[in-house]
């Protein structure tokens, strides 16, 4: 009895621990990135569903924005195809980009049920539906890489219109230029062109580390907290791997253009959302404003009035 006492009464401390940052975001705007191996284990999958579903509930304005690429990578070998990548960004031949498209959409329309059954109402829509995402051709170091896109202008007014109408929206990184061509977009430069162009709160990334390190193969220079400019310092050392350099890049992207803060989380952790968002410690990187009035290194200090 004693022990079950015990048991509920941290439930109990733990939602009085949450209910802070409940106030402190309520009806602010969340973009989600989702993808990597979160995507790919059933399990953590709806994990993540649930999760953003319960911000949704507890009074946040979610967006997610999803990936694929893994899923992507198989079909286009079921094709006798193989998946060619500069810099991390996927070469995309005609071909390639019919199979993406595909995939894509699927995927997305799979999220939007498995948010449906959790009773909240969920809109999948595509960058090209209502000229949502409007896209130039975008070149690797000169490289042309094929349909692979460029954001340059968001309709913020679809995403506006359904978060006032109480859906979730998500996103899939398709996008269309000018001559109304398809092309793919890296689902990273996508939530991060969302982000900037809406005034989210937060941007979050789901990703396969645990966040950022200063040296990678030293587990203790992880980095709780971050300045944008401590951040640019840190991408320009070259002490980063190639795979955090672009992502990172967004994130100070973000934060200058008017995103409050810029979460790096490890997706394979169960409810990964919810312990950074909603807990005085957090588990993963936040990436703030140089201006911001915690001091660097005390993240959690103060949480619920800067977090």
């Amino acid at each position: 009895m004693k022990n079950n006492m015990e048991i509920v009464m941290q439930k109990a401390e733990t939602l009085i621990e949450a209910l802070p940052y409940i106030q402190r975001f309520n009806r602010k705007i969340i973009v989600v990135k989702y993808g990597g191996s979160a995507m790919a284990n059933p399990e953590l999958q709806k994990n993540v569903i649930k999760d953003v579903t319960l911000l949704k509930l507890v009074g946040f304005k979610p967006i997610i924005v999803h990936g694929g690429g893994k899923e992507i990578s198989k079909w286009v070998n079921k094709v006798g195809k193989e998946a060619e990548f500069v810099n991390g960004l996927r070469v995309t031949d005609a071909e390639t980009m019919e199979i993406a498209e595909m995939v894509l959409n699927k995927v997305n329309k799979s999220l939007v049920s498995m948010v449906q059954e959790l009773g909240v109402n969920a809109v999948g829509v595509s960058g090209k539906d209502g000229g949502l995402l409007k896209v130039d051709k975008k070149y690797s170091d000169g490289m042309d890489i094929g349909y692979v896109g460029e954001v340059k202008e968001v309709n913020t007014k679809i995403l506006f219109d359904m978060l006032d109408k109480d859906f979730l929206p998500i996103v899939c990184p398709i996008g269309m230029d000018d001559n109304y061509d398809s092309y793919n977009i890296n689902a990273d430069d996508a939530a991060c062109a969302i982000a900037k162009a809406i005034g989210a709160d937060k941007l979050v990334f789901l990703t396969d580390v645990e966040g950022l390190y200063r040296d990678f193969s030293d587990k203790s220079t992880f980095i709780s907290r971050i300045t944008s400019s401590q951040a640019e310092e840190l991408i320009n050392s070259g002490t980063l791997g190639g795979g955090m350099l672009p992502k990172l890049s967004n994130c100070t992207s973000a934060i200058k253009e008017g995103v409050s803060r810029v979460h790096i989380l490890d997706g394979r952790v169960p409810h990964c959302l919810l312990l950074e968002i909603f807990t005085k410690n957090g588990i993963g990187t936040a990436i703030v404003a140089d201006d911001d009035n915690l001091i660097t290194g005390t993240k959690r200090d103060s949480f619920c009035e800067s977090h």
